[in-house]
């Protein structure tokens, strides 16, 4: 091993290693200030905000549910605290969706599509089991005026025996297959190509009573997921 001894000036020995080291934390600093303006935090966060916005529930109703404090939860949502993965899983369970809705909506290679752009390999899902029903989240945020879901139903997969509601109006398309719709007592059967309307408030259900798979578009103003 060649050792070559530093001189005065030459950029090399004990002096210059000083002075290295007194350059590396402002470099470091400025790294990191370029790294936050190019990669944002992880919206993880957010998507806990937005959705539990969405769900129509208070920061306090979900500390509660989680057994957490209103602050801890608060910071959780601002992106100013790590969240263990137990507690995510008790926040995804109080926001009724599976914990994999966290990792997936955007590409954190490509932070300048989060918030905009939804690739089809990163749609958020949510599967029912049991139930035959898979929908897809297409909407970047639900932070907009409004949310666009795509609702997959098996052959003669059904919402549930019950008519329920939504403060919010829906629309909706059928890609392909039929759709069922009960509005009150009312009852329609959609084919490929029919869209509807639901008003704010009307309870309704939902059900396929074709042989093929039913895929339909719809649109729900506010989002209430």
């Amino acid at each position: 091993m060649n050792i070559r001894a530093g001189r005065a000036g030459d950029g090399v020995g004990p002096k210059a290693d000083l002075r290295k080291r007194r350059q590396r934390p402002a470099r470091a600093a400025v790294t990191a200030s370029r790294a936050r303006e190019v990669f944002p935090l992880s919206p993880l966060g957010s998507q806990i905000r937005d959705l539990r916005a969405a769900r129509g529930l208070s920061l306090a109703r979900l500390a509660e549910a989680i057994g957490k404090s209103i602050g801890y939860v608060s910071q959780i949502e601002r992106g100013r605290s790590e969240v263990s993965i137990s507690t995510l899983k008790a926040i995804s369970d109080a926001l009724d969706v599976q914990i994999g809705w966290f990792f997936q909506g955007y590409d954190p290679r490509v932070p300048a599509e989060h918030g905009r752009v939804v690739r089809r390999e990163n749609r958020r899902r949510l599967n029912f089991p049991g139930t035959g029903i898979e929908e897809e989240l297409l909407s970047p945020t639900l932070t907009g005026e409004a949310e666009l879901i795509l609702s997959t139903f098996a052959p003669g997969a059904r919402s549930g025996d019950e008519q329920v509601s939504r403060m919010a109006e829906q629309s909706g398309f059928v890609v392909t297959g039929e759709l069922e719709l009960a509005v009150g007592p009312r009852k329609f059967r959609l084919r490929t190509g029919d869209s509807f309307r639901i008003g704010r408030g009307e309870a309704f259900s939902a059900a396929n009573p074709g042989p093929e798979v039913s895929v339909s578009l719809w649109v729900i103003a506010p989002p209430r997921y």
